[in-house]
């Protein structure tokens, strides 16, 4: 008798089942992503405050203070930069030390997630180097004010990380939200720079 495949697909709230190795854009829902990067610690977890620090608020404050550093991006390179971990939801949030040790197979993985999400929301498979600019900037800025501020890092240890900060809004609000107000904001956030055309 041979032994059966492993599974290699997630069953989503949606109803949807998604093949982690095959991604279909059409398996991809909105609400899953939300639901699920709300509930996805940064920092493994390793942050102060009553809540976890979610991917969801992580993705809305990349997201303004992409629009601090370049106010005239158009909306549809903004929800690029909101859905930037957007794969997250189903691989996890890896922290970059542990991504170095798993190699190549997590980084394709997450890849083919990536280019699904974006063909199924009328986005490039491949962000363009000129955003993709931007939104490391607005990563590293997001990053460093997270690691001074919740995740116990010195501003000195911090610079060495993730460079000097540069576009954050002096309102960023690094409260850690709950998981149902983090994927209601990063829901919200999706409606308005998606349009009425998104799915």
């Amino acid at each position: 008798m041979v032994d059966a495949p492993p599974r290699a697909w997630q069953r989503m709230l949606s109803g949807r089942r998604l093949d982690l190795l095959d991604p279909s854009p059409l398996d991809i829902e909105i609400d899953d992503i939300a639901h699920g990067l709300a509930r996805v610690p940064r920092w493994n977890g390793q942050t102060r405050g009553a809540n976890i620090f979610s991917v969801a608020q992580h993705s809305v404050l990349v997201e303004q203070i992409a629009r601090a550093l370049k106010p005239d991006l158009s909306d549809r390179w903004r929800l690029a930069i909101l859905l930037h971990d957007a794969p997250e939801y189903v691989v996890s949030d890896i922290i970059s030390p542990f991504k170095a040790v798993l190699g190549s197979s997590y980084k394709d993985v997450e890849l083919r997630l990536m280019r699904a999400i974006h063909i199924r929301f009328g986005l490039p498979p491949d962000l363009p180097e000129v955003h993709r600019k931007v939104l490391k900037r607005a990563d590293q800025a997001a990053a460093y004010l997270e690691a001074t501020q919740l995740a116990g890092f010195g501003h000195d240890e911090a610079r060495r990380f993730f460079g000097r900060p540069q576009g954050i809004p002096a309102d960023s609000d690094m409260e850690p939200w709950t998981a149902d107000v983090a994927s209601a904001r990063f829901l919200a956030r999706f409606r308005v720079l998606c349009g009425p055309a998104c799915p």
